[in-house]
């Protein structure tokens, strides 16, 4: 069995991306990784090569700058890289820049890739995961963060990144996967209130056009607004060793009270929340995926 992990990432420097935690923290199950390295204005290529593994190969990659709906440019550069894997490899092992995989779960991972190789009902896997936000000591988990999405794919070249690389598609069906017990540890969200601002700003560039730009982010000097966590818990787990050293680092809190982030949900959505805190059922949940296994 051949493992090829894949990512896409540009200006990681600029935009304080993890790429080097990302790729080193699935590195050891993947026989070869390869980036789609975007035009970038910064020493990410530095950054990447500083790894110095013989399994990582660079894409280097233009991005198409007119593409302004959807986060579809994410799409786009996550296809360059899954169609640079050589068809000999069997199983895609995806990463994005802001996201790291525990060691703990890696031994878990490898086994499901090997014992499902030969059933040609599952697609792909399904993981689950853990969204920190504004710190490394909370995350998210509600409604609006999704709880699972594919990461390990067949190297069946018909299947493509979907909307903005979220997750995947197979001739624009959805992929049939197993779900695992191992997670994703999503880390775009973990920055200092002013890194938050950068952050909204520079990906709305990738969703929305100037105007829309223009009416609806706000000022300079305002406020970071941490509406969109809805819900944060406490972490009381270990983060991955590819990312202690950035933990480490870190040197500021959380300027919000949590308790005072879930006051402002909705009746409704307290609602919705309740029951899946009690059932584990997430009401009308959209699934980009089609579990059989």
């Amino acid at each position: 069995m051949k493992v090829a992990g894949f990512t896409f990432i540009r200006n990681a420097v600029k935009n304080d991306y993890p790429i080097v935690e990302a790729i080193t923290s699935i590195l050891p199950v993947c026989d070869a990784f390869y980036v789609a390295l975007g035009n970038s204005e910064d020493e990410t290529q530095q950054l990447i090569e500083k790894i110095g593994s013989p399994k990582i190969h660079l894409i280097k990659t233009v991005w198409d700058e007119s593409i302004r709906e959807g986060g579809a440019v994410f799409a786009a550069e996550t296809n360059k890289a899954f169609q640079a894997i050589p068809t000999d490899f069997d199983w895609a092992f995806y990463i994005q820049g802001d996201e790291c995989v525990h060691e703990k779960y890696l031994p878990a991972i490898r086994q499901e890739m090997e014992s499902n190789l030969n059933d040609l009902r599952v697609e792909g896997l399904l993981f689950k995961y853990l969204h920190f936000y504004g710190s490394y000591d909370y995350y998210s988990h509600s409604r609006r963060w999704y709880r699972r999405e594919i990461r390990v794919i067949r190297n069946n070249k018909a299947i493509h990144a979907y909307r903005d690389a979220q997750g995947f598609r197979l001739d624009n069906r959805k992929i049939k996967v197993k779900l695992i017990d191992a997670y994703i540890y999503h880390y775009g969200w973990v920055k200092p209130p002013n890194g938050l601002k950068n952050k909204v700003r520079n990906f709305n560039q990738f969703y929305h056009d100037d105007v829309w730009i223009e009416e609806n982010t706000p000022s300079e000097t305002a406020d970071f607004d941490y509406k969109n966590a809805d819900r944060l818990l406490p972490f009381d787990g270990t983060h991955p060793a590819a990312m202690q050293k950035r933990v480490a680092a870190s040197n500021w809190k959380l300027l919000i009270d949590p308790k005072k982030i879930s006051k402002q949900m909705s009746f409704r959505r307290k609602f919705l929340q309740k029951i899946e805190d009690l059932t584990g059922w997430r009401i009308s949940e959209y699934r980009n995926y089609e579990i059989v296994k």
